[in-house]
């Protein structure tokens, strides 16, 4: 991915912050969300269920 910046300086003419176009600042939030996503997807020690408990433990909630 090619990343397109611009800078902000202050009066000392140092780089206090970057701009990005939208599309770029959405493409790493998205990659960003998905990469904590499978971080907490991994880290899960909770019980894996089965299909059929899975199936099993949905009919039991309720669906209002």
């Amino acid at each position: 991915m090619e990343l397109t910046r611009q800078y902000i300086v202050n009066e000392d003419n140092q780089k206090v912050a970057v701009q990005l176009d939208i599309a770029t600042f959405e493409k790493i939030e998205s990659l960003l969300e998905n990469y904590g996503l499978v971080q907490l997807m991994n880290s899960d020690e909770s019980e894996i269920m089965s299909i059929e408990d899975a199936k099993q433990y949905y009919a039991t909630l309720d669906k209002a």
